[in-house]
């Protein structure tokens, strides 16, 4: 299973999500994130996800979108506003959101 979301030609959005997890750890953050994960890739509009995270807890998720419209509807979504919440308070000592709209692309290393 390939690691990198599968991309259609541009123009899409991207969502990247770079957070440091604290250090407490109550239990609830990795089923919050998987089925936040989950019902991500179930909204129309997105188009996939890449993830990694290292041994001291600095996360990046990468989210594609068709269009503006389907990721700020994702933004407002019930559950998804739960976990983002639940971020702030117990799961995140900081965290960057940045949002692009992306023009180009090139997959290697062939550089197509």
């Amino acid at each position: 299973m390939s690691r990198f979301a599968p991309l259609p030609d541009p123009p899409y959005w991207a969502v990247i999500f770079t957070a440091q997890r604290t250090a407490q750890d109550d239990g609830g953050y990795g089923a919050m994130a998987d089925a936040i994960a989950k019902r991500a890739l179930e909204q129309p509009g997105c188009i996939g996800m890449e993830t990694t995270r290292d041994e001291d807890g600095l996360g990046i998720t990468v989210s594609y979108w068709e269009s503006e419209e389907s990721l700020l509807a994702w933004k407002a979504d019930a559950k998804h506003l739960v976990a983002q919440q639940l971020g702030k308070e117990r799961w995140y000592s900081h965290y960057t959101l940045r949002v692009a709209k992306i023009e180009r692309h090139y997959d290697g290393p062939e550089g197509r």
